[in-house]
Protein backbone atom coordinates (compact mmCIF):
# COMPACT_ATOMS: atom_id res chain seq x y z
CA UNK A 1 0.00 0.00 0.00
CA UNK A 2 1.40 3.40 -1.01
CA UNK A 3 2.07 5.84 1.82
CA UNK A 4 -0.38 8.73 1.64
CA UNK A 5 0.58 12.16 2.95
CA UNK A 6 -1.72 15.14 3.19
CA UNK A 7 -0.14 18.36 2.00
CA UNK A 8 -1.01 22.03 1.60
CA UNK A 9 -1.58 22.36 -2.15
CA UNK A 10 0.67 25.43 -2.45
CA UNK A 11 3.64 23.42 -1.11
CA UNK A 12 3.69 21.22 -4.22
CA UNK A 13 3.48 24.16 -6.59
CA UNK A 14 -0.26 24.71 -7.03
CA UNK A 15 -0.99 28.42 -7.48
CA UNK A 16 -3.61 28.71 -4.77
CA UNK A 17 -2.13 31.26 -2.39
CA UNK A 18 -3.82 34.57 -1.63
CA UNK A 19 -1.44 36.36 -4.03
CA UNK A 20 -1.96 33.85 -6.83
CA UNK A 21 1.40 32.23 -6.20
CA UNK A 22 2.68 29.05 -4.55
CA UNK A 23 5.30 27.95 -1.98
CA UNK A 24 6.74 24.99 -3.84
CA UNK A 25 9.05 22.80 -1.74
CA UNK A 26 11.83 21.21 -3.77
CA UNK A 27 12.07 18.32 -1.30
CA UNK A 28 8.33 17.61 -1.50
CA UNK A 29 7.99 18.10 -5.25
CA UNK A 30 11.23 16.58 -6.50
CA UNK A 31 12.22 13.93 -3.96
CA UNK A 32 9.55 12.82 -1.51
CA UNK A 33 6.82 12.49 -4.14
CA UNK A 34 8.75 9.55 -5.62
CA UNK A 35 8.04 7.58 -2.44
CA UNK A 36 4.56 8.70 -1.39
CA UNK A 37 1.17 9.66 -2.76
CA UNK A 38 -0.01 13.18 -1.93
CA UNK A 39 -3.49 14.27 -0.92
CA UNK A 40 -3.33 18.04 -1.63
CA UNK A 41 -5.70 20.35 0.23
CA UNK A 42 -6.17 24.12 0.17
CA UNK A 43 -8.77 24.92 2.85
CA UNK A 44 -9.12 28.54 1.76
CA UNK A 45 -9.86 27.63 -1.84
CA UNK A 46 -12.19 24.89 -0.62
CA UNK A 47 -14.45 27.36 1.22
CA UNK A 48 -14.89 29.49 -1.85
CA UNK A 49 -12.11 32.04 -1.48
CA UNK A 50 -10.73 32.70 -4.94
CA UNK A 51 -7.16 33.31 -5.98
CA UNK A 52 -5.81 35.91 -5.81
CA UNK A 53 -7.80 37.04 -2.76
CA UNK A 54 -7.57 39.42 0.18
CA UNK A 55 -5.24 38.27 2.94
CA UNK A 56 -6.68 36.80 6.15
CA UNK A 57 -5.49 36.62 9.73
CA UNK A 58 -6.31 35.08 13.09
CA UNK A 59 -7.95 37.38 15.62
CA UNK A 60 -8.57 36.75 19.30
CA UNK A 61 -11.81 38.34 20.43
CA UNK A 62 -12.39 39.99 23.80
CA UNK A 63 -14.22 36.85 24.98
CA UNK A 64 -11.29 34.62 24.02
CA UNK A 65 -12.48 33.11 20.73
CA UNK A 66 -10.05 32.87 17.83
CA UNK A 67 -11.59 33.94 14.55
CA UNK A 68 -10.38 33.73 10.94
CA UNK A 69 -11.05 37.14 9.43
CA UNK A 70 -10.22 39.45 6.55
CA UNK A 71 -6.91 41.16 7.20
CA UNK A 72 -8.31 44.67 6.68
CA UNK A 73 -11.94 44.21 7.70
CA UNK A 74 -12.51 41.89 10.64
CA UNK A 75 -16.26 41.97 10.10
CA UNK A 76 -15.65 39.65 7.15
CA UNK A 77 -15.40 36.40 9.07
CA UNK A 78 -14.53 32.99 7.56
CA UNK A 79 -14.42 30.99 10.80
CA UNK A 80 -17.72 29.14 10.51
CA UNK A 81 -17.12 28.21 6.87
CA UNK A 82 -13.63 26.94 7.67
CA UNK A 83 -14.79 24.89 10.65
CA UNK A 84 -17.66 23.41 8.62
CA UNK A 85 -15.28 22.44 5.81
CA UNK A 86 -12.80 20.96 8.28
CA UNK A 87 -15.48 18.90 10.02
CA UNK A 88 -16.61 17.50 6.68
CA UNK A 89 -13.09 16.94 5.32
CA UNK A 90 -11.22 15.35 8.23
CA UNK A 91 -13.02 11.97 8.24
CA UNK A 92 -11.79 11.37 4.69
CA UNK A 93 -8.16 11.77 5.82
CA UNK A 94 -8.07 8.87 8.27
CA UNK A 95 -5.77 6.83 6.00
CA UNK A 96 -2.98 9.44 5.97
CA UNK A 97 0.41 8.60 7.46
CA UNK A 98 1.56 12.22 7.69
CA UNK A 99 0.74 15.80 6.77
CA UNK A 100 2.88 18.69 5.50
CA UNK A 101 1.40 22.15 6.03
CA UNK A 102 2.26 25.66 4.88
CA UNK A 103 4.13 27.63 7.54
CA UNK A 104 2.65 30.85 8.98
CA UNK A 105 -0.70 30.34 7.23
CA UNK A 106 -3.78 31.41 9.26
CA UNK A 107 -5.52 28.28 7.98
CA UNK A 108 -2.64 25.78 7.72
CA UNK A 109 0.26 26.92 9.91
CA UNK A 110 1.38 24.39 12.54
CA UNK A 111 2.88 26.90 14.98
CA UNK A 112 4.00 30.53 15.36
CA UNK A 113 1.11 31.94 13.34
CA UNK A 114 0.48 35.65 13.97
CA UNK A 115 -2.42 36.43 16.30
CA UNK A 116 -3.93 39.88 16.73
CA UNK A 117 -6.59 41.29 19.05
CA UNK A 118 -9.76 43.09 17.98
CA UNK A 119 -7.81 46.35 17.69
CA UNK A 120 -5.41 44.73 15.25
CA UNK A 121 -2.57 44.71 17.76
CA UNK A 122 -0.14 41.80 17.47
CA UNK A 123 -0.40 39.43 20.41
CA UNK A 124 2.51 37.33 19.24
CA UNK A 125 3.34 34.49 16.88
CA UNK A 126 1.54 32.05 19.13
CA UNK A 127 -1.33 30.55 17.14
CA UNK A 128 -2.01 27.49 14.99
CA UNK A 129 -3.86 27.69 11.68
CA UNK A 130 -7.55 26.88 12.04
CA UNK A 131 -7.55 23.84 9.74
CA UNK A 132 -4.33 22.41 11.15
CA UNK A 133 -5.49 22.90 14.73
CA UNK A 134 -8.55 20.75 14.05
CA UNK A 135 -6.46 18.22 12.11
CA UNK A 136 -4.07 17.72 15.02
CA UNK A 137 -6.89 17.49 17.54
CA UNK A 138 -8.68 14.86 15.46
CA UNK A 139 -5.55 12.81 14.70
CA UNK A 140 -3.14 13.50 17.60
CA UNK A 141 -0.88 10.60 16.54
CA UNK A 142 -0.44 11.91 12.97
CA UNK A 143 3.02 13.28 12.07
CA UNK A 144 2.51 16.91 11.06
CA UNK A 145 5.30 19.19 9.86
CA UNK A 146 5.69 22.56 8.15
CA UNK A 147 7.32 23.06 4.77
CA UNK A 148 9.92 25.49 6.11
CA UNK A 149 11.01 23.21 8.95
CA UNK A 150 11.76 20.47 6.41
CA UNK A 151 14.77 22.54 5.36
CA UNK A 152 16.34 21.43 8.64
CA UNK A 153 17.95 18.03 8.00
CA UNK A 154 17.31 16.69 11.52
CA UNK A 155 13.65 17.78 11.53
CA UNK A 156 13.22 16.32 8.03
CA UNK A 157 14.66 12.97 9.06
CA UNK A 158 12.53 12.91 12.21
CA UNK A 159 9.34 13.62 10.26
CA UNK A 160 10.04 10.99 7.60
CA UNK A 161 10.93 8.45 10.30
CA UNK A 162 7.56 9.08 11.95
CA UNK A 163 5.67 8.87 8.67
CA UNK A 164 7.13 5.45 7.85
CA UNK A 165 6.58 4.25 11.43
CA UNK A 166 2.91 5.28 11.43
CA UNK A 167 2.45 3.67 8.01
CA UNK A 168 3.92 0.45 9.40
CA UNK A 169 1.41 0.59 12.27
CA UNK A 170 -1.46 1.13 9.82
CA UNK A 171 -0.32 -1.80 7.72
CA UNK A 172 0.09 -4.04 10.76
CA UNK A 173 -3.39 -3.21 12.06
CA UNK A 174 -5.30 -2.86 8.79
CA UNK A 175 -7.30 -6.05 9.36
CA UNK A 176 -7.92 -5.31 13.02
CA UNK A 177 -5.97 -4.90 16.23
CA UNK A 178 -4.74 -7.80 18.35
CA UNK A 179 -2.24 -8.19 21.17
CA UNK A 180 -0.20 -10.53 18.97
CA UNK A 181 0.12 -7.84 16.30
CA UNK A 182 1.05 -5.28 18.94
CA UNK A 183 3.80 -7.50 20.32
CA UNK A 184 5.17 -8.11 16.80
CA UNK A 185 5.09 -4.38 15.99
CA UNK A 186 6.75 -3.33 19.24
CA UNK A 187 9.45 -5.96 18.79
CA UNK A 188 10.45 -4.40 15.45
CA UNK A 189 10.48 -0.83 16.76
CA UNK A 190 12.10 -1.29 20.18
CA UNK A 191 15.49 0.12 19.25
CA UNK A 192 14.05 3.00 17.25
CA UNK A 193 11.96 4.00 20.27
CA UNK A 194 15.03 3.66 22.51
CA UNK A 195 16.99 6.02 20.26
CA UNK A 196 14.33 8.71 20.43
CA UNK A 197 12.98 8.43 23.96
CA UNK A 198 14.57 5.96 26.44
CA UNK A 199 11.89 6.63 29.06
CA UNK A 200 9.09 5.91 26.60
CA UNK A 201 10.96 2.76 25.58
CA UNK A 202 10.60 1.44 29.12
CA UNK A 203 7.02 2.66 29.51
CA UNK A 204 5.85 1.16 26.23
CA UNK A 205 7.56 -2.09 27.12
CA UNK A 206 5.57 -2.24 30.36
CA UNK A 207 2.37 -1.37 28.48
CA UNK A 208 2.88 -4.25 26.04
CA UNK A 209 3.79 -6.62 28.89
CA UNK A 210 0.52 -5.72 30.65
CA UNK A 211 -1.56 -5.66 27.45
CA UNK A 212 -4.20 -8.05 28.78
CA UNK A 213 -5.17 -5.55 31.48
CA UNK A 214 -6.66 -3.17 28.90
CA UNK A 215 -9.61 -3.21 26.55
CA UNK A 216 -8.26 -3.66 22.97
CA UNK A 217 -9.42 -0.25 21.70
CA UNK A 218 -7.97 1.57 24.72
CA UNK A 219 -4.71 -0.36 24.45
CA UNK A 220 -4.31 0.37 20.74
CA UNK A 221 -4.92 4.11 21.12
CA UNK A 222 -2.76 4.43 24.21
CA UNK A 223 0.15 2.66 22.53
CA UNK A 224 -0.22 4.62 19.28
CA UNK A 225 -0.30 7.99 21.05
CA UNK A 226 2.68 7.23 23.28
CA UNK A 227 4.59 5.71 20.35
CA UNK A 228 4.04 8.75 18.13
CA UNK A 229 5.00 11.16 20.93
CA UNK A 230 8.16 9.18 21.62
CA UNK A 231 9.35 9.30 18.02
CA UNK A 232 8.63 13.04 17.84
CA UNK A 233 11.53 13.57 20.23
CA UNK A 234 14.82 14.13 18.45
CA UNK A 235 17.26 11.24 18.79
CA UNK A 236 20.52 12.54 20.32
CA UNK A 237 23.98 11.26 19.49
CA UNK A 238 24.27 9.84 23.00
CA UNK A 239 20.99 7.92 22.63
CA UNK A 240 21.86 6.72 19.14
CA UNK A 241 25.26 5.52 20.36
CA UNK A 242 23.58 3.68 23.22
CA UNK A 243 21.39 1.81 20.71
CA UNK A 244 24.41 1.03 18.54
CA UNK A 245 26.15 -0.43 21.58
CA UNK A 246 23.13 -2.62 22.30
CA UNK A 247 23.14 -3.86 18.71
CA UNK A 248 26.86 -4.60 18.64
CA UNK A 249 26.30 -6.77 21.68
CA UNK A 250 24.51 -9.30 19.50
CA UNK A 251 27.76 -9.88 17.59
CA UNK A 252 30.40 -9.77 20.33
CA UNK A 253 30.72 -13.57 20.46
CA UNK A 254 31.08 -13.81 16.68
CA UNK A 255 33.54 -11.07 15.81
CA UNK A 256 37.29 -11.12 16.05
CA UNK A 257 38.98 -8.76 18.50
CA UNK A 258 40.00 -6.46 15.65
CA UNK A 259 36.47 -6.41 14.18
CA UNK A 260 34.95 -5.61 17.58
CA UNK A 261 37.47 -2.81 18.15
CA UNK A 262 36.76 -1.34 14.71
CA UNK A 263 33.02 -1.24 15.38
CA UNK A 264 33.43 0.20 18.88
CA UNK A 265 35.76 2.87 17.53
CA UNK A 266 33.26 3.89 14.85
CA UNK A 267 30.47 4.10 17.43
CA UNK A 268 32.68 6.32 19.61
CA UNK A 269 33.57 8.51 16.63
CA UNK A 270 29.89 8.95 15.92
CA UNK A 271 29.11 9.73 19.57
CA UNK A 272 31.66 12.58 19.68
CA UNK A 273 30.60 13.98 16.30
CA UNK A 274 33.54 12.81 14.18
CA UNK A 275 31.54 10.40 11.99
CA UNK A 276 27.99 10.27 10.57
CA UNK A 277 25.48 7.75 11.87
CA UNK A 278 25.71 5.97 8.53
CA UNK A 279 29.28 4.85 9.29
CA UNK A 280 28.64 2.53 12.27
CA UNK A 281 25.28 1.52 10.82
CA UNK A 282 26.89 0.37 7.58
CA UNK A 283 29.43 -1.70 9.48
CA UNK A 284 26.71 -3.21 11.67
CA UNK A 285 24.75 -4.22 8.59
CA UNK A 286 27.89 -5.78 7.13
CA UNK A 287 28.31 -7.93 10.24
CA UNK A 288 24.62 -8.78 10.13
CA UNK A 289 25.02 -10.14 6.60
CA UNK A 290 28.02 -12.18 7.71
CA UNK A 291 26.32 -13.40 10.90
CA UNK A 292 22.52 -13.41 10.37
CA UNK A 293 20.42 -12.57 13.42
CA UNK A 294 16.68 -12.66 12.71
CA UNK A 295 15.78 -10.41 15.65
CA UNK A 296 18.33 -7.76 14.72
CA UNK A 297 17.49 -7.95 11.02
CA UNK A 298 13.84 -7.19 11.85
CA UNK A 299 14.70 -3.95 13.67
CA UNK A 300 13.29 -0.89 11.88
CA UNK A 301 16.05 1.17 13.48
CA UNK A 302 18.48 -0.16 10.89
CA UNK A 303 16.37 1.16 7.99
CA UNK A 304 13.47 3.36 9.15
CA UNK A 305 12.93 4.73 5.61
CA UNK A 306 14.29 4.06 2.10
CA UNK A 307 18.03 4.66 1.85
CA UNK A 308 17.39 6.46 -1.46
CA UNK A 309 16.01 9.43 0.48
CA UNK A 310 19.57 10.06 1.64
CA UNK A 311 18.52 11.34 5.05
CA UNK A 312 21.17 9.63 7.17
CA UNK A 313 24.08 10.74 5.01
Amino acid sequence: MTIQIGISACVIGEKVRYDGGHKNSAFCSDILRNFVSYVPVCPELAIGMGTPRPAIRLMKTDVGDIRLVNNKDSSIDFTDKMLAFTEAKLPSLHQLSGYIVCAKSPSCGMERVRLVNEKGELQGKIATGLFTRQLMQTYPWLPVEEDGRLLDEELKENFITRVYAIHAWQQQMKDGFSIGKLVAFHSQFKFLIMAHHPTAYRELGRLVANAKLFAPEELAMRYLLDFSRALKQQATRKQQANVLMHLQGFFKQMLSADAKQELLQLIHQYRVGHAPLLAPLTLLKHHLRQHPQAYVAAQRYLQPFPAELGLRA
